[in-house]
């Protein structure tokens, strides 16, 4: 059974898709059947730039284990890096 719960984050950012650099602006993210990771579930981040219609995106699907295993290097390289710079990054 497919829950089809996507929590959406406001971005400010690039990513890299089959056409090159676009500008993101929203995450949706989800737990659910993945499309093509060989799991029952998965994890899944569409990256998008929802003011420009969202018609390309940046898609990846991760184990819940490794989803976590990123929240904590994600964290731990943001701690890390406002530490090197003497300031806390500011939020865009």
């Amino acid at each position: 059974m497919c829950s089809y719960i996507v929590e959406k984050a406001a971005l400010f950012g690039s990513a890299k898709g089959p056409k090159g650099w676009m500008q993101i602006d929203t995450a949706n993210v989800y737990f659910d059947h993945p499309y093509h990771a060989p799991l029952d579930h998965a994890l899944g981040i569409d990256f998008v730039n929802a003011a420009d219609g969202g018609r390309e995106r940046v898609a990846v699907e991760l184990s819940a284990a490794s989803a976590r295993a990123l929240v904590d290097q994600i964290l731990a390289a943001l701690e890390a890096g406002e530490a090197e710079h003497g300031h806390a990054v500011a939020a865009e």
